[in-house]
């Protein structure tokens, strides 16, 4: 989910409340806050501290939060672990260690972190494998991670091909990884239904989470005008980021009035 923020980049815990308000009415199955897409990296600690408490303290159980706690020092993750679990996280997702485009981990110093961050955890994590960090995680090592680990139980794929890693990875870890997630905003919820079956979910930062809940998804072959259409991650105004194309705008707009998501009449 996004972190909300004022015009002055101040957070609008308001408006955070409401997101949250707006999940549980489009009967989302679960929030994760803190994450890339919702700018971590623009938060200062006492930012990430008010982005938890303001979240976790409002869902109130309606709706399970999985919290994002990524660092390079596995002493910090930990700490933000261990934090995210006191205030009621339902769950934990963690990117295997990096600093830059350069600074990586090997794969015995990525299980060791992951042991050192999860030692004692009661709540599940999630491992987040993302296109921002050079320390790769092939399958092997992910699958490692769920035998070895047994808090981690689901993984964030979001790199190129895939379904086919997931389909890899579903072969691999067996039942010691029973959630595997694709994390594009759906984009490749068809290819990877299939290989993963009922272990698959999709985590991604969309404002219309209700449309996704039509099982199981037409099949490409009957893909609608849609199909072919240029992808659009959502992302909001803030900070160096730029605003929407009017032609990007414009094409989202008309691909949302025909599909009608609570999102267009909710507020």
């Amino acid at each position: 989910m996004p972190t909300v923020f004022n015009e002055d980049e101040e957070l609008d815990l308001h408006g955070q409340r409401r997101v949250i308000d707006f999940l549980v009415d489009a009967k989302a199955d679960g929030a994760c806050v803190l994450a890339n897409y919702s700018e971590q990296f623009s938060l200062t600690d006492e930012e990430r501290d008010q982005v938890l408490r303001t979240t976790l303290e409002h869902a109130a159980g309606r709706i399970p939060v999985c919290v994002t706690t990524s660092h390079y020092s596995a002493r910090i993750a930990r700490q933000r672990t261990l934090a995210a679990q006191r205030e009621g996280a339902a769950m934990a997702m963690l990117m295997a260690p990096f600093f830059g485009t350069t600074v990586r981990v090997d794969e015995d110093g990525v299980v060791e972190y992951f042991k050192r961050v999860t030692d004692g955890l009661a709540i599940d994590l999630m491992s987040q494998d993302a296109p921002m960090s050079p320390t790769p995680l092939p399958v092997g090592l992910l699958a490692r991670l769920a035998a070895e680990i047994p808090q981690v139980r689901y993984v964030k794929i979001e790199m190129p091909q895939t379904a086919d890693k997931l389909r890899a990875l579903a072969a691999a870890a067996g039942g010691a990884l029973p959630g595997l997630f694709d994390g594009e905003e759906a984009i490749t919820l068809i290819p990877t239904w299939k290989p993963a079956r009922e272990r698959r979910g999709r985590l991604g930062g969309d404002p219309a989470p209700d449309p996704l809940r039509e099982p199981p998804m037409r099949p490409p072959r009957h893909q609608g005008p849609d199909e072919g259409r240029p992808h659009h991650q959502q992302r909001q105004d803030q900070g160096p980021l730029g605003g929407l194309h009017p032609d990007t705008r414009a094409q989202l707009l008309e691909i949302a009035k025909r599909k009608d998501p609570l999102i267009l009449h909710w507020a």
